[in-house]
């Protein structure tokens, strides 16, 4: 499982630094600068969650199975939260129908912080450290 962790961290963390270049030279154009502000928002958080994987893959404190609970609360959160944060912001553009993707932002924020409250949790509950 570490291994896949670590896998899904370094792909995400690719896919932020191409993002994140694609937002400042490629989007530049057609974006407002309240929009670019928007997407870089998503892809700082993308980037954070990248390297908080690559901790928990190589973390000795977390068991495998809450390794795992960790790896899926951050994969969705990402999905939810940087996703539709991309797409909220490009809307203009893309012409993509996003009126249901607001309410979508911050479930994807709760996953990110359930991750981090349930490693939070899982470090402080070890008698062992």
């Amino acid at each position: 499982m570490e291994r896949k962790i670590i896998l899904v961290a370094v792909i995400l963390g690719l896919v932020s630094i191409v993002l994140g270049a694609f937002g400042a030279h490629g989007l530049k154009k057609f974006l407002t600068t309240d929009q670019l502000s928007t997407f870089e928002v998503g892809v700082r958080y993308q980037m954070y969650h990248a390297l908080f994987l690559l901790f928990v893959a190589t973390t000795n404190f977390l068991s495998l199975k809450e390794k795992t609970v960790v790896f899926f609360l951050v994969i969705v959160g990402v999905l939810l939260f940087s996703g539709s944060i991309y797409l909220l912001s490009t809307s203009s553009v893309t012409s993509i129908k996003t009126k249901i993707l607001g309410p979508i932002t911050p479930v994807g924020g709760l996953f990110l912080i359930a991750s981090w409250g349930y490693m939070f949790y899982s470090v402080l509950v070890k008698n062992s450290i």
